[in-house]
């Protein structure tokens, strides 16, 4: 007889928000045949580009190889997962809208975020989650750019990476049979260590069938045959020729439009680690003034220079000459440093361009 503690897998189920309902747990697999093999065919075309790509990012010789595709539940998968776990979730936001996610061992994902910041002996801090979101963010713009391509689907964006180290039983796992691909990862020192993506049944319904559309004849689809043919008349001609029998409606479809909401990409927020490593001038400027050229010339030890700003006036902080933002002066250890107390914004900065 139960005292009215819980168990520990009640409480991982808890946590995680998951109730198993009164029939239990969902059993493994779910998820057609079809299905599985074209997410895995597909994935699989993307790894060299995924390689290549965490090479230029970390500076080692990344190779990722794999996947193995499955349709698997919450319970069968977390029983392959170490204790702790990254998780970085990337859910997709249109063109295939659905749940979207990687998981890391902690041990890869402090690997790969030591190699991108040049760290030993990192923590898995906000700043490595960022860098770990950063790459992984990189990764679904070129799975994004090849999808769209099999696909002709040129809305397909993602939400921002949002990555956390948590216990595996916290990760926001999609209910029900989802897919999962696991793939193994090399970071150039010689150490396999395995990543799983999983997409939710939804968005991996979806992909799939567009990965592997039904077959169509002159631009029909073949399944909707059997009833074009069994119309009045001449059979099925009217189906066929895109006309309505007499009588009965034509099958009016709605036009999804895009968003106009102007969005960055994965693709475009990825290619910024290209330039994560490159030196910028940063200037802090206390203020300005016009001289003569005959005033400087007579400038000595003990000229005072007034400036355009009043004191206590925030300064102005420049990177590559343009301002950026304001701040203060303050003082560190006897050396003098700015306190940022305000960015500039984009509208301003474009008047600054201009």
């Amino acid at each position: 007889m139960s005292d009215g503690a819980l168990s520990q897998d009640e409480i991982d189920a808890l946590l995680a928000g998951v109730d198993s309902g009164p029939g239990g747990p969902a059993p493994a697999g779910g998820g057609s045949e079809p299905d599985r093999q074209a997410l895995q065919g597909f994935l699989s075309s993307t790894v060299a580009a995924q390689s290549s790509n965490l090479s230029s990012m970390t500076g080692a010789t990344v190779t990722i190889t794999g996947p193995q595709g499955s349709f698997i539940n919450r319970d069968a998968f977390l029983a392959q997962l170490p204790d702790t776990v990254t998780a970085i979730k990337v859910d997709f936001s249109s063109g295939f809208p659905g749940e979207h996610m990687f998981l890391l061992p902690e041990a890869a994902a402090k690997s790969i975020a030591g190699l991108m910041t040049k760290e030993e002996n990192i923590e898995l801090d906000e700043m490595a989650m960022s860098v770990i979101g950063e790459a992984i963010g990189t990764i679904v713009g070129s799975q994004i750019t090849a999808l769209t391509g099999k696909t002709g689907n040129k809305s397909i964006a993602n939400a921002p990476p949002e990555a956390a180290n948590v216990p595996k039983a916290v990760a926001a796992l999609p209910g029900g049979n989802f897919f999962v691909a696991a793939y193994q990862l090399n970071l150039g020192d010689g150490q396999n260590n395995q990543f799983w993506e999983i997409l939710g049944p939804a968005v991996a319904g979806d992909i799939a069938r567009a990965l592997n559309p039904a077959p169509s004849l002159g631009g029909m689809d073949l399944s909707a045959l059997g009833g074009a043919m069994g119309g009045g008349g001449m059979p099925g001609m009217n189906n066929m020729m895109g006309m309505s029998p007499v009588g009965q409606p034509a099958n009016v479809q709605s036009v999804q439009f895009p968003s106009l909401v102007s969005r960055p990409t994965a693709q475009e927020a990825g290619n910024i680690g290209l330039i994560m490593d490159v030196f910028m001038e940063m200037t802090v400027e206390l203020g300005r003034t016009r001289k003569l050229i005959k005033e400087i010339l007579g400038m000595g030890e003990g000229t005072i220079i007034e400036l355009d700003k009043l004191a206590g006036e925030p300064v102005d902080i420049l990177v590559n000459h343009k301002l950026i933002a304001k701040g203060e002066v303050v003082v560190i250890d006897e050396n003098f440093g700015v306190r940022v107390t305000e960015i500039v914004s984009p509208m301003e900065r474009m008047t600054e361009m201009g």
